[in-house]
């Protein structure tokens, strides 16, 4: 028997997310996914009219894919990859994870070869700039152990965190876009020794509210590129190239990463800072607001968004949000500034916006968790 709730996420994503519309083509891509969920889409996109391509992928395959490969064999992939995808109106990537660490222990080297390859010019440059595309992940027992959930638990809240209504949030959005869009200096203070400045001057505020990833919740822009100065303490955990790291420390001047330190993870950290020029900077800063989403997961595409959190981002920025920086990588690491995880605040040149995780500022209070759950 279907689940219903999957008929409506795969409603969502195809009308809303990805706005499919007839004689479009539209590439679901999945990692590691229950076959019915991705019937669900196939029957969702030929409703409308439009021709759906999948691409079934599985997490232990994959591995095997990256334990020894040439160049040459990126190459290949990477070329009749990028073709398929130029054909693309629209994209659905769906990230199930049997085992979260499944890439740990691979050769950084080949890691960057790989982002260098198949992942700049595939996702990063056609993908990312050339079709409408919405990413999420899966629910599965991995991912409700890391939330400390039991599996039937955490599919319920995977349900209600990626079918709220995001037209609500979007109008609530609206109102931090017109305010980051007025603003030039920021400044962050919280737990540690968390003290950040920069400007965001001229570089635009760009709404996700389940338009790009499900879940979501969050306005994102960049810092202007030299201008970060100052130090900031993540306090919430995060896997990156198959590593799993806790309290990242960053310190900045001038825009540049300049000394990194971590509780777990340190001795990787250089290494992925070191991969090309622009890996020092930051592409992004993003403020995040799902009503649904309170604590870390070590799931990027889930930890953004939470609410009372931001993100500050080492590596390439957005084309649509783009303050120069280009990079094979791009990180998003988390600060939560509710009162339970320390607290902290935003300032928009010298104006709290956001205190301990709750928006004071009045036109902005929309965006408050009381106010986004209908």
């Amino acid at each position: 028997m279907n689940d219903p709730r999957c008929t409506k996420l795969a409603n969502l994503l195809i009308n809303y997310s990805t706005c499919l519309q007839p004689g479009e083509h539209i590439l679901i891509e999945a990692f590691d996914m229950p076959r019915e969920m991705v019937m669900e889409l196939v029957k969702e996109a030929q409703r409308v009219g439009a021709s759906p391509h999948v691409a079934l992928r599985d997490g232990q395959v994959m591995r095997a894919l990256h334990d020894n490969p040439s160049d040459a064999q990126y190459e290949i992939w990477s070329e009749y990859d990028l073709e398929r995808m130029k054909r693309m109106d629209a994209y659905l990537g769906m990230r199930g994870s049997h085992n979260v660490s499944e890439l740990s222990g691979l050769n950084p080297q080949l890691q960057k070869a790989w982002g260098r390859i198949y992942g700049k010019p595939v996702h990063m440059e056609q993908r990312l700039n050339h079709t409408r595309w919405c990413v999420l992940r899966w629910p599965t027992p991995g991912m409700a152990q890391l939330a400390g959930m039991s599996t039937q638990e955490f599919e319920n809240f995977y349900f209600d965190v990626c079918t709220l209504d995001y037209g609500l949030m979007a109008d609530a959005a609206d109102k931090l876009v017109n305010v980051m869009n007025k603003a030039d200096q920021v400044h962050i203070q919280g737990p540690g020794d968390t003290d950040l400045t920069f400007s965001i001057k001229d570089i635009p505020a760009i709404p996700c509210c389940g338009k790009l990833n499900i879940p979501d919740g969050e306005v994102f822009s960049a810092p202007v590129k030299d201008s970060v100065n100052g130090v900031i303490h993540y306090n919430t955990p995060s896997i990156y190239r198959g590593h799993s790291f806790e309290n990242i420390r960053l310190e900045f001047k001038d825009g540049e990463i300049i000394s990194c330190t971590a509780d777990q993870g340190g001795e990787f950290l250089n290494d992925i800072f070191d991969t090309d020029e622009g890996a020092r900077f930051v592409g992004e800063f993003a403020i995040g607001f799902n009503p649904y989403i309170k604590e870390a997961m070590k799931d990027i595409l889930f930890d953004e968004k939470i609410a009372g959190s931001l993100h500050f981002t080492p590596g390439n920025s957005y084309d649509d949000a783009c303050n120069t920086n280009k990079s094979e990588v791009h990180w998003d690491l988390v600060l939560i500034q509710r009162p339970e995880y320390g607290g902290g605040t935003i300032s928009f040149d010298n104006e709290v916006i956001r205190k301990d995780g709750i928006f004071i500022k009045e036109e902005l209070c929309g965006l408050n968790p009381e106010n986004l759950i209908a």
